[in-house]
């Protein structure tokens, strides 16, 4: 049953947010990693009808995907958030800035800790990335323009055909080595903007044994993305 043009129903119960690509050869569903919104992208030329009966055909798997999805995570004072894959307790105290120890993440009495956390994350994972791309391009002899941030949650990272590398600054919260991992893996497109044989060849040069971390954030990844730092 449709509910607006840019949504459907699936099952009676799980919504279905619809885009249409000139670029899509075919119909994909994709459930967000946190949150669990479902989007059913279409060709250009697919019928409404081709599209609900595509998403049907497929809505028990829809919701054991989004069943076993993490629940959403606000960042408060008395929760253990990961830092560099250690989780530390947040705590309030009589402090001017975040603070960092071996268990603890203090932050400012009176201050939001969700607002003032994700600042403090965001200024780690770009001290942490321009030091890992500034080292993995000077090896592969490819310098890069500029790097920014977001908080993406398709992709942990990219690179434009200019030499533009983006991050997902939710890396910070990953272990070290797996932040590593993506921006061994940007840098390397640098030279190879494809995934072909020789693009992970560079990137093993790089990062020898990444994909152990390549493994992990894909067991892990949407547990970083299940964090909500603004309520």
């Amino acid at each position: 049953m449709q509910a607006g043009k840019d949504r459907i129903w699936v099952g009676g119960d799980i919504p279905v947010t619809l885009r249409r690509s000139s670029r899509a050869r075919r119909m994909t569903l994709r459930v967000a990693r946190a949150g669990g919104e479902v989007v059913l992208t279409l060709p250009s030329r697919a019928s409404l009808r081709d599209g609900q009966a595509f998403a049907e055909s497929r809505a028990e798997w829809l919701r054991q995907v989004r069943a076993d999805m993490p629940a959403l995570q606000p960042v408060a004072h008395g929760v253990q958030l990961p830092v560099e894959g250690v989780p530390r307790l947040i705590r309030p105290a009589e402090t001017r800035r975040v603070e960092l120890t071996a268990d603890l993440l203090l932050v400012p009495q009176g201050r939001p800790p969700g607002v003032v956390v994700e600042a403090w994350l965001k200024h780690l994972a770009q001290m942490r990335l321009i030091a890992a791309c500034d080292r993995h391009a000077a090896r592969l002899g490819r310098p890069f323009r500029a790097l920014a941030l977001r908080d993406t949650r398709s992709r942990w990272g990219s690179c434009t055909h200019d030499g533009r590398l983006m991050f997902s600054w939710r890396l910070a919260m990953a272990p070290p080595e797996v932040l590593d991992y993506v921006a061994a893996h940007e840098v390397a497109h640098l030279a190879h903007m494809d995934h072909s044989p020789a693009f992970w060849a560079a990137t093993e040069r790089l990062l020898p044994g990444h994909a152990r971390h390549r493994a992990w954030l894909r067991r892990h990844g949407h547990e970083l993305l299940a964090w909500r730092f603004r309520i």
